[in-house]
């Protein structure tokens, strides 16, 4: 018995154990469960390329975001402003976008706005994100053309599950339907 034992014996005030502990388990058998346990079902991923813009002036969470994404085969772009993300839309426009909701100069909000103005980029679907209780109550309280909201810190598992959950059928991310009625907008050729 190692000394380690020992010490845990005298304070659970059991009587020490006299038997080898059992052989553990090869690693990648006992990881596989886990995983599967974790998440409770296969993740979903757009499929291999899509296009992601980033507009966050954290670069932390820039790079955070950008490499979740990247490991699953996702493009990214990344703008620390509301303004220079709304240049990067054309002539490419980005399939998804992450937007911060406090941004130096034009707010998410704001850049939203925008972005549900212009034909050309009203059917991306765009994933809020923000640190702030008071923007998270301001974004339900607009509802102005959000398609999800992120509180930050986010897990690798928070980012993926919005993702997944605006993926169609092509696993091409989406806006959601009925949100767009809602709205009054047309919805997306």
């Amino acid at each position: 018995m190692g000394i380690l034992e020992q010490f845990r014996s005298l304070f659970r005030r059991e009587p020490p154990s006299i038997a080898p502990a059992p052989a553990p388990e090869p690693a990648i058998a006992s990881r596989a469960p886990q995983i599967n346990e974790r998440r409770g079902k296969e993740r979903i991923n757009a499929r291999e390329g899509t296009r992601v813009l980033i507009i966050d002036d954290s670069k932390t969470i820039i790079t955070v975001l950008k490499k979740f994404l990247r490991s699953a085969g996702y493009e990214t772009l990344e703008a620390l402003d509301a303004e220079s993300g709304l240049a990067r839309l054309h002539p490419e426009p980005p399939e998804l976008i992450f937007l911060d909701i406090m941004l130096p100069g034009m707010n998410g909000f704001a850049a939203l706005r925008a972005i549900r103005r212009d034909p050309a980029t009203r059917h991306i679907p765009v994933i809020m994100m923000s640190g702030n209780e008071q923007a998270m109550e301001q974004f339900f309280g607009t509802r102005i053309g959000a398609d999800d909201f992120m509180k930050k810190p986010f897990s690798r598992y928070e980012v993926f599950f919005r993702i997944e959950r605006l993926l169609d059928a092509n696993l091409v991310p989406q806006r959601a339907m009925p949100r767009l009625a809602e709205q009054g907008m047309p919805s997306p050729a």
